[in-house]
């Protein structure tokens, strides 16, 4: 019955995108920095470009490995903020950008084209030996995982014994006109998203709401009753917000890890180095803490990195 229900764009002017315009140049060249670092001058005379998605963790990612890259003395230029993953990822394989911050999941289903019926169990090593055909390297993966859910107001979930997303499927058809998700473009047209969670639950929300990312966390329980949300997100908690189990385990795992063009890794081996030690430390609550930050507190990505990596003495002070 999809020619049933509407889709409504609300597109905001506020969003993360702002915030980066203002940060193009404030990545830009490294001074041979280091310092006391351990790394310093493994990277001079590198010039890079360091790109991201959109939203607040692939740029605090970027900002992260720029400043540790900067730290070993390369040049970086700042082009963070692209958005959509198919855009992102098309710079990078065009020489737009040397590295950007992507996900197992999306690799899987969204770049090498693979279902989410078929994923493996080492997902992560499958994903990198793929697209190692590609000329692109995938790093060591950091522990987090960012995966896609629906999340509802915490008291909207108690009124109506929301824990899984199994209840909602129930929910939403017997309850149309309480079916309303807000969700972002990339989330309603992916396979791994809207389309394939609304099939593998069997139901339709009533109405799709498209707004930028960074709005959906305020309209939920406005809005819509149910929103796209990121399982790292900070803004979870803070708009006491309750994020619906995917007992069905439709979602794909979707682990971090910094992705490059072959010929720069190549060209610059020290990368991997550089970057293992800090992939390492990146837990699940080490990234909502630091998207907090930023999406909470309101403090700028660029900042947010460097006092994480100063704090945890991975660059040079």
């Amino acid at each position: 019955m999809r020619n049933t229900r509407t889709r409504k764009t609300m597109l905001g002017g506020i969003g993360l995108t702002a915030v980066t315009a203002l940060l193009l140049t404030a990545c830009g060249g490294g001074d041979g920095g280091g310092g006391d670092s351990a790394n310093a001058g493994t990277l001079d005379g590198a010039e890079l470009t360091a790109g991201s998605k959109e939203f607040t963790e692939s740029v605090v990612l970027s900002q992260i490995t720029a400043l540790a890259l900067e730290d070993a003395g390369a040049s970086i230029e700042d082009q963070t903020g692209i958005s959509g993953s198919a855009t992102v990822r098309e710079a990078l394989e065009t020489d737009e950008i040397d590295f950007y911050w992507d996900y197992t999941g999306t690799g899987w289903v969204n770049i090498l084209g693979n279902t989410t019926e078929e994923v493996p169990e080492d997902l992560f090593a499958a994903v990198a030996e793929a697209d190692a055909e590609n000329g692109i390297a995938w790093l060591d993966a950091a522990p987090f995982e960012n995966t896609y859910r629906i999340a509802v107001k915490q008291d909207f979930a108690d009124e109506n014994s929301l824990v899984t997303q199994s209840d909602a499927a129930e929910f939403i058809q017997a309850n149309p006109d309480q079916a309303r998700v807000c969700a972002a473009s990339e989330f309603i047209n992916r396979d791994d998203g809207l389309p394939g969670l609304e099939e593998a639950y069997g139901f339709e929300f009533s109405e799709i709401v498209e707004l930028e990312l960074n709005l959906i966390y305020t309209q939920v329980g406005d809005t819509c009753e149910f929103g796209e949300v990121f399982s790292t997100d900070a803004r979870i908690a803070s708009n006491d917000m309750v994020v619906l189990e995917d007992d069905q385990e439709f979602f794909v795992e979707y682990q971090g890890a910094m992705t490059l063009r072959q010929e720069t890794l190549d060209e610059y081996p020290a990368i991997a180095e550089i970057m293992a030690p800090i992939s390492e430390q990146l837990t699940n609550e080490t990234m909502m803490e630091l998207n907090g930050k930023v999406d909470t507190d309101g403090e700028d990505p660029r900042d947010v990195a460097e006092e994480w990596l100063q704090d945890q003495g991975l660059i040079g002070g």
